[in-house]
C-alpha cells in the first residue's frame, strides 16, 4: 500500500497538510509495510526539506500512490482516475458548488472517503480541525472585542508561530467585566473554552449565569438542551431533539439578555430552530455585542452572522435595526467574527494534531482488515462509479435533480 501525501492546489492556498513529518515517520515505524510520498509543495507548512530530513520521498510525481491524502477540494483536473482519495469533498450536504466535483470522482471510478464521514458506528466524527477552529474563533473574538473598545491589540493569529504564541499573546490582555456565552459541547467548543480557560475567566452554572452579577468576567458553556426548550413545555431529550427537532423552539433570549460575548460553537442540525432571529436582535433586552461565529451558518441560527468573513479582514459591524452591516465599531453595531476557515490561521498545529487522530484511527483500518468498519463507513463512491449505499442519498444531487 502507498500512501501520497497530496500538494493542496484550491485558492486561496491552504498551508495545512494531514501528516507532519514526525506523524509520517511515526507511521513508517508502526507499519513498515507501508510505503510514502510526498508531492512536492512551496505553500505547506511543513517544508520539503522537512520531509526529506524525516527520510521521506519528495517526489513531483503520485501517480503510482494507491491512497491519496489531502485537507481541501482537489480541482477536477487533478483527479487521478482509480485512486483512493482523502479530503474535505464539501458534497455530502448537497452542496451545489461542488456537485461537479463528485460527478467527476463517479466518472473516474475513485474511491472517495471524505475526511467528514470518518466516523464511529454512533456517528460520532474521529477526525478533524473541530478544536482549532474553536481556539482561533475565541481568541479572534477577543480580539475584535479589543479593536471595537480600544482596550488592547492583539496581533492576527496568522502572524503567529503556534499555538504556544497564541496563549502567551493573551497573557498579556486584561478583560472587562463580562459575561460570555459559549454554545456547543464537541471538539470546537472545546476549543474555544481553551482558550477561556487559559485566560483564567471563571465558569458559572447556567443558573448562576442567568441570575446573578459578578465581579469579574465569567463564561457558561450552554449544551443544546440548555437554548432549546419543547414546545409543548415538556422536559426536552437530547438525542431526541438531534433525530427530530420540529417540536422544539428556541430558549436563547434568556441568555442573550445577560450576555456580552457570544462564541458560536455548536453543531446546528436542519431543521433546528434558530438560536436568536432578525427580530429578536431588535429588541432592547437583547444585550449581546460581540459574535465570534465558529459555526459560521450564513442567514441561519446566528442572524447577525449574514455573510463569512475572511482571514484578511476577519470582523464586520451587524446593525439589527436596519438588518445590514455596518462598521463593527458603531455603537449601534453587534460586532461579528465569522472567518469559516479558522484552522487555516494555525496550520502547524492544526496539521500536526490532525495526523495524530488520522494515524490513531484511520491508517490501522488498512491493515487490520477494517475491522470496526471505519473505511467501509466512509466510502462515499465505489471504484466502479457509483454512490455506496450509505450515499445512495446523492444520486439526485449527481444526476442535478437537486
Amino acid at each position: 500500500m502507498k500512501f501520497g501525501i497530496i500538494r493542496e492546489r484550491k485558492n486561496p492556498p491552504d498551508r495545512r497538510v494531514v501528516f507532519s513529518p514526525e506523524k509520517l515517520k511515526e507511521l513508517k515505524e508502526k507499519f513498515p509495510e507501508a510505503a510514502i510520498a510526498v508531492e512536492s509543495s512551496d505553500i505547506r507548512v511543513f517544508s520539503d526539506q522537512a520531509y526529506k530530513n524525516a527520510g521521506l520521498e519528495v517526489t513531483n510525481e503520485v501517480a503510482d500512490c494507491d491512497v491519496l491524502l489531502g485537507v481541501k477540494e482537489v480541482p477536477v483536473d487533478a483527479l487521478i482516475p482509480n485512486k483512493k482519495y482523502f479530503y474535505f469533498s464539501h458534497t455530502i450536504k448537497k452542496q451545489p458548488y461542488n456537485r461537479k466535483l463528485l460527478k467527476a470522482m463517479l466518472e473516474r471510478n475513485i474511491e472517495m472517503y471524505d475526511h467528514e464521514t470518518i466516523v464511529k458506528e454512533s456517528g460520532a466524527r474521529l477526525i478533524g480541525f473541530g478544536r482549532y477552529a474553536g481556539l482561533v474563533g475565541a481568541y479572534n473574538g477577543f480580539r475584535a472585542l479589543g479593536l471595537r473598545e480600544g482596550i488592547f491589540t492583539l496581533p492576527k493569529v496568522e502572524t503567529l508561530a503556534d499555538l504556544d504564541e497564541v496563549k502567551a499573546e493573551l497573557d498579556k490582555i486584561t478583560l472587562p467585566n463580562i459575561k460570555i456565552l459559549l454554545t456547543g459541547t464537541g471538539k470546537v467548543a472545546y476549543g474555544a473554552k481553551e482558550i477561556l480557560d487559559h485566560l483564567n475567566i471563571k465558569q458559572v452554572s447556567d443558573a448562576l449565569y442567568l441570575t446573578a452579577d459578578f465581579s469579574e468576567p465569567v463564561y457558561c458553556m450552554a449544551d443544546v438542551m440548555e437554548y432549546n426548550k419543547r414546545k409543548d413545555g415538556k422536559v426536552g431529550e437530547k438525542y431526541a431533539f438531534y433525530n427530530d427537532p420540529s417540536g422544539y423552539e428556541s430558549n436563547f433570549m434568556p441568555y442573550a439578555k445577560v450576555t456580552d460575548f457570544f462564541i458560536a460553537g455548536h453543531f446546528y442540525g436542519d431543521g433546528a430552530p434558530y438560536l436568536f432571529t432578525r427580530e429578536d436582535a431588535k429588541q432592547p433586552e437583547f444585550k449581546i455585542k460581540y459574535v465570534a461565529d465558529v459555526s459560521c451558518d450564513i442567514d441561519g441560527p446566528v442572524a447577525s452572522t449574514i455573510r463569512p468573513s475572511t482571514i484578511a479582514d476577519p470582523i464586520y459591524g451587524y446593525d439589527p435595526q436596519t438588518e445590514s452591516e455596518i462598521d463593527f465599531k458603531d455603537e449601534k453595531a453587534i460586532t461579528v467574527m465569522a472567518v469559516d476557515n479558522l484552522p487555516c490561521e494555525l496550520p502547524k498545529d492544526a496539521s500536526e494534531g490532525f495526523g495524530e487522530m488520522f494515524l490513531e484511527h484511520v491508517i490501522p483500518a488498512f491493515y487490520n482488515n477494517d475491522k470496526d468498519g471505519i473505511l467501509e463507513r466512509a466510502k462515499m463512491t465505489t471504484n466502479d462509479g457509483k454512490l455506496t449505499e450509505r450515499y445512495a442519498y446523492l444520486q439526485d444531487y449527481v444526476d442535478g435533480k437537486e
